[in-house]
């Protein structure tokens, strides 16, 4: 067997390569800039009943971010909150938001009906 083909199960020598990671993850506090689609859904799970609209792949970096949060919750009248690149805002507000989204240049879809 060739040493390409081989697979090491257990060695003593400590010259033993480590396979690396294809992907490096952000440091904490930096938000990942999403350039994928953006989808606005609803959502419930672990909020004891309560409805909380989902936003996500905006592609935004974290101020920008946060200034869109800002903006969505004023024009909305509701709080939110941003959490793991993910914008999180109070209430079935979907169909709002994807026309706010709209007319500032984005193009969002609805996602879960």
């Amino acid at each position: 067997m060739s040493a390409d083909n081989s697979r090491l199960v257990y060695s003593t020598e400590k010259d033993v390569p480590k396979k690396e990671k294809s992907g490096s993850k952000a440091p904490p506090g930096h938000a990942k800039v999403n350039t994928g689609k953006i989808t606005v859904r609803l959502d419930r799970k672990k909020r004891a009943g309560k409805s909380v609209t989902l936003i996500e792949g905006l592609p935004l970096a974290g101020n920008e971010m946060e200034a869109m949060l800002k903006q969505i919750k004023a024009d909305r009248g509701t709080g939110g909150t941003m959490k793991d690149g993910l914008l999180e805002i109070q209430g079935d507000q979907c169909d709002a938001i994807i026309l706010f989204l709209e007319k500032k240049g984005f193009k969002p879809r609805r996602s879960g009906g």
